[in-house]
């Protein structure tokens, strides 16, 4: 895995166990904010659940078969995780799951971040198809995905458990075929 250079302010590097304590702090210090969208912040309550949630990423051994997932640090700051979930290597396709601290938010940089995951998705793992779901009402969230010529396919019902409902999920496609970088 490598390092992924995003701008000259932000770039992504592969997750790691030497991560875990700003990976926890991370979410300790913005558990009110990050907890309205993502279920794992009530599951995430000490160093521990990040260092088993790291280790759990870390120890997949086939490369093919991992899902490569990048803490985002800005000016050498940890902001927040991306990264790719539930890769299909036989059908070549993947989604993209991100969060990123408030006092990061509304500076483009997980628009930023996505983008250059789409180039190395399609480019360098060749890749055909990138998902990304968004719970109904997240609009910030799910401007990301349309801002960046993401086709909007339709909702999955009840497609997350949160705090004991389900929410339903916007659900955003891009093609290799579709995508001009």
């Amino acid at each position: 895995m490598e390092t992924l250079v995003v701008s000259d302010h932000v770039c992504l590097e592969a997750l790691k166990l030497s991560m875990a304590q700003d990976v926890f702090s991370a979410i300790d210090k913005n558990r009110d904010f990050l907890r309205t969208w993502l279920p794992f912040v009530d599951f995430t309550l000490e160093l521990s659940d990040t260092v088993l949630f790291i280790q759990s990423i870390t120890a997949q051994k086939e490369s093919r078969k991992k899902d490569e997932i990048f803490g985002i640090f800005v000016d050498g700051e940890f902001g927040g995780l991306i990264g790719f979930k539930d890769t299909d290597w036989i059908n070549r396709k993947t989604e993209i799951g991100y969060w990123l601290i408030k006092e990061m938010q509304g500076k483009g940089i997980i628009t930023s971040c996505v983008g250059k995951l789409i180039s190395y998705s399609f480019q360098k793992l060749k890749l055909n198809r990138i998902q990304i779901k968004v719970a109904v009402g997240n609009t910030k969230s799910a401007a990301i995905p349309r801002r960046l010529g993401f086709q909007f396919e339709g909702i999955e019902r009840a497609g997350e458990r949160h705090n004991n409902k389900f929410f339903d999920l916007e659900v955003f496609s891009l093609l290799r075929s579709d995508n001009k970088v």
